[in-house]
């Protein structure tokens, strides 16, 4: 029997993946000009491999500071970043992607009728905004009314996900156990398989709204492309 159903936030409730991309644009044109102000197509290619190199290293580690990302970068090339420019410029990275996130337009009609069948909660991996303790799920008190427990994971000792921590902290927080839970989620490393490592059920939604390369994986898991087909996704499961 399923009690409960358990969001991730960006990219599963909230559409954020343009203001990512900008805000990450504008991060490797600034960081590449104070490196190499003078740098041909060449130099920019150079820089945006190691760029996206070290970037990816640290997010397969589940570390998502902007600037410890960006301060490895500088080490990189041999440099010591200003630390007062890097708090400035990931004030307006967070500024970047905060105009750019808008609720998926089914988000809220969605959550009313579930969260009056199953229990319902919010794991997200915090982003390494400096703020401890906050999330950008504050911005939508449309939304994170519909939940009973809110967990930001890798901040305040909490591992990031996809390690179990987060989800286990959250079954207990709502009382039930994971063979009770589902978890919807868009990411297939952290989310989907993290959460069935968890114990949990999972759906996978990849948004038809969201322009991405997708994994391609085989999987049994339930797939959807837009929040509507989440209480069908979650029938399929209990039969």
């Amino acid at each position: 029997m399923i009690k409960g159903i358990l969001f991730d936030f960006g990219q599963t409730l909230v559409n954020s993946a343009d203001g990512f991309k900008q805000a990450e644009r504008e991060a490797k044109e600034w960081i590449c000009h104070d490196l190499f102000p003078d740098a041909d197509e060449k130099g920019r290619q150079v820089f945006l491999e190691s760029y996206r190199r070290i970037r990816k290293s640290f997010h397969e580690r589940s570390v998502f500071s902007r600037p410890a990302i960006w301060d490895a970068v500088y080490h990189h090339f041999g440099c010591i970043p200003d630390p007062i420019r890097l708090e400035t410029e990931e004030t307006r990275y967070w500024e970047t992607v905060k105009r750019f996130t808008q609720p998926f337009p089914e988000a809220a009609e969605v959550l009313t009728k579930l969260a009056g069948q199953y229990l319902t909660a919010l794991i997200t991996n915090t982003q390494g905004q400096r703020s401890a303790g906050s999330h950008r799920i504050s911005l939508f008190p449309e939304l994170e009314h519909f939940f009973k427990a809110i967990i930001v994971a890798g901040e305040s000792g909490m591992p990031a996900k996809p390690d179990p921590a987060p989800f286990k902290n959250c079954l207990d927080d709502l009382g039930i156990e994971p063979a009770e839970a589902v978890y919807v989620g868009d990411d297939w490393r952290i989310d989907i398989k993290g959460a069935q490592n968890a114990g949990l059920h999972a759906v996978w939604l990849k948004h038809h709204s969201v322009k991405r390369n997708w994994p391609d994986v085989a999987t049994t898991v339930p797939v959807i492309t837009c929040l509507d087909q989440l209480p069908e996704a979650v029938a399929t499961l209990l039969t």
